[in-house]
Formats: C-alpha cells, sequence, structure tokens
C-alpha cells in the first residue's frame, strides 16, 4: 500500500509542477519544422491547421498536451514536444533576436557545417531560427528549444537580407506559386509538406511575408470583395477566387475552397495536388467543375497591414 500512495504522491507533485511551469511561462515557440495542431489533445484527433519552427504562439491550457494560438490567431492542441514555453521576457527575446529564414521547400540542419554530417532536422520553408554565427557555407543557428545546428546558406537568409530583398507583387507571389507545383493535397496542411487549398494560399503568401486568415472562408472575408465577369476580364493576377455554394432562397452562400488567379482565365490552386486549372473550355486544363461553383473574386494585395487579418511578421503582434 506504501508503494502505491507513494507512486500517487509522485504523481501528483508532478502534475502540480507542471501546472506551475504552464503558469509561469504562457507564451511559446514552435520547435518542430511543421507542427500539427488538433482540434483534441489526441493523436488520433482531426489535424485543424500547422505551425512552422520559430513562429510564436501562445499557451491557453497545458495538461499533456499545449491548447495554443497562433499569430492567425487559430487555435489547437500540440504535443508538448512541439513547442518551446517560455515566459515573456524570454519570447520578447526570441523576437527580437536576428534570424535566419529557410526559404527552400525543403532541407536539412546539421551538427557541423557540412553536408555529410549528422543531420539535427528537415525545414521547410518559412521555418526561422535564431542566427549565431557563419561557418563557410553555412549559418549556425540555435532552435528555441536550445539545440544548436548549421543550415546551408544555399536553403536560407539571414531575416534582414530576406526582408530587403523581399517582394509583394503578384507576380513574385505566382513565381512562389508555381514552385509549390505537384504538392500534395493535405487537409490542415499548410507547409511545404502538404497543403489543403487555403492552406495553399496561406502558405505562399507567408513566403512573401504576408499573414492572412486560415481557412478560405475567413480569407473571403478579407480584401475587396468583386464579382466575376463572365470572361474574367475585371480580374487581376493575384486575386484569390472563391468556391463553394451559391446562396439560394433556402440556405447562405458557403465558401469552401480558394485559389490563385493568375491571368488568362487560368488559376492555381491544391486540389489532390497543386496545379493549374481554367475557366476556358478550350484550355487542356479546363475545369468545368470549379467554374460550376465558382462564386466571387478577392483582391487582397492592397490591403495588406490596411485590414484586419492582413498583415506581417513585421506587423502582427505575436511577432514584437
Amino acid at each position: 500500500m506504501k508503494k502505491y500512495i507513494s507512486l500517487l504522491l509522485l504523481l501528483l507533485v508532478s502534475v502540480y509542477s507542471f501546472g506551475d511551469k504552464a503558469v509561469d511561462k504562457p507564451f511559446g515557440v514552435v520547435d518542430l519544422s511543421v507542427c500539427n495542431l488538433r482540434m483534441q489533445s489526441d493523436f488520433s484527433s482531426e489535424m485543424t491547421t500547422q505551425a512552422l519552427l520559430g513562429m510564436p504562439v501562445k499557451l491557453l491550457q497545458t495538461q499533456s498536451w499545449y491548447q495554443i494560438q497562433t499569430p492567425d490567431d487559430y487555435t489547437g492542441w500540440v504535443h508538448r514536444t512541439a513547442i518551446q514555453p517560455m515566459t515573456k521576457d524570454e519570447y520578447d527575446a526570441w523576437n527580437k533576436a536576428e534570424k535566419i529564414v529557410v526559404t527552400s521547400h525543403y532541407g536539412f540542419t546539421y551538427e557541423k557545417p557540412h553536408l555529410n554530417a549528422q543531420t539535427v532536422s528537415d525545414v521547410v520553408a518559412g521555418d526561422r531560427l535564431k542566427w549565431e554565427g557563419t561557418k563557410g557555407n553555412f549559418y549556425k543557428v540555435t532552435y528555441p528549444g536550445g539545440r544548436q545546428a548549421y543550415i546551408p546558406m544555399a536553403i536560407s537568409k539571414p531575416e534582414h537580407v530576406w526582408r530587403k530583398e523581399l517582394k509583394q507583387d503578384a507576380a513574385s507571389i505566382i513565381r512562389t506559386a508555381y514552385t509549390m507545383m505537384g504538392i500534395p493535397y493535405l487537409w490542415a496542411g499548410t507547409s511545404s509538406k502538404g497543403v489543403d487549398c487555403s492552406g495553399f494560399v496561406r502558405t505562399t503568401l507567408f513566403m512573401h511575408d504576408i499573414i492572412i486568415p486560415r481557412d478560405a472562408s475567413q480569407q473571403a472575408r478579407v480584401g475587396q470583395r468583386m464579382d466575376i465577369a463572365s470572361d474574367c476580364s475585371n480580374l487581376q493576377p493575384g486575386d484569390l477566387l472563391f468556391f463553394g455554394r451559391k446562396a439560394t432562397a433556402d440556405k447562405p452562400e458557403r465558401v469552401v475552397h480558394v485559389g490563385i488567379y493568375v491571368g488568362n482565365q487560368q488559376f492555381i490552386h491544391s486540389q489532390g495536388d497543386v496545379h493549374v486549372s481554367s475557366f476556358n473550355p478550350a484550355d487542356k486544363e479546363y475545369d468545368a467543375y470549379n467554374l460550376g461553383r465558382l462564386l466571387f473574386a478577392s483582391r487582397v494585395l492592397p490591403f495588406i497591414d490596411k485590414q484586419t487579418g492582413l498583415n506581417t511578421t513585421a506587423t502582427n503582434s505575436y511577432y514584437k
């Protein structure tokens, strides 16, 4: 009996200590290349979105899992190994530190500054690591949880250089979208490993430092809404296209899909994989299905940092 009482007391102490840690550290930073958020605190629960390495988050609840809120105000549960809890001072220090931004869709970091060294982890586009120095053709970096590694210069840039070279025009964004061609559809995916339709839009824009709401139905509420001419003549490349159920006398309009208009009655989107479709019956990419459920367009690029829900890591409160 004493053995069982001792075990029970040990468990209670562990729970109490974990709670103290959570109270003291209500902030956190993602410590994995891609962090999966779920509806409930269980690996079998439905995935709702993803967060990227180096992304600052808020801790809302803590159990064996953390309930977190991301910079686009999305909430979900993640396993505790995915997040490095931080005090406000630690969180602020992380945000202020110079970062290395991953610019390639996929790559690795290494224990030593050469490609034959032991890998530390994989990385994807948009991941951020603390910059500690330079050695040869590598940047020395630190993860939020304290791991250190070397990342090739060929797949990354210092954040201040990345920002200086950054372009947020439609042509540049569309070029980035095309680099994701063939990436598989993944429900709730928002990384180069896999994307759903709105995750594709979010990931493409995030690679240009633009933060947009997570879901298609949320993205449909930002920017300037526009009806679409039959020949798409009033659209501009970079406009977002929304698809779904049209409003009827009995049911409201429902947005379920989104893509990026690229011109010439064509759009790029994630459905099965990332590919280009067309509204023109003469094109081999003609997409009668999506033409039949096309609802409206939204022009978002002129409204970055001018509308709630459209901002950048330079202005989003989570990154300050």
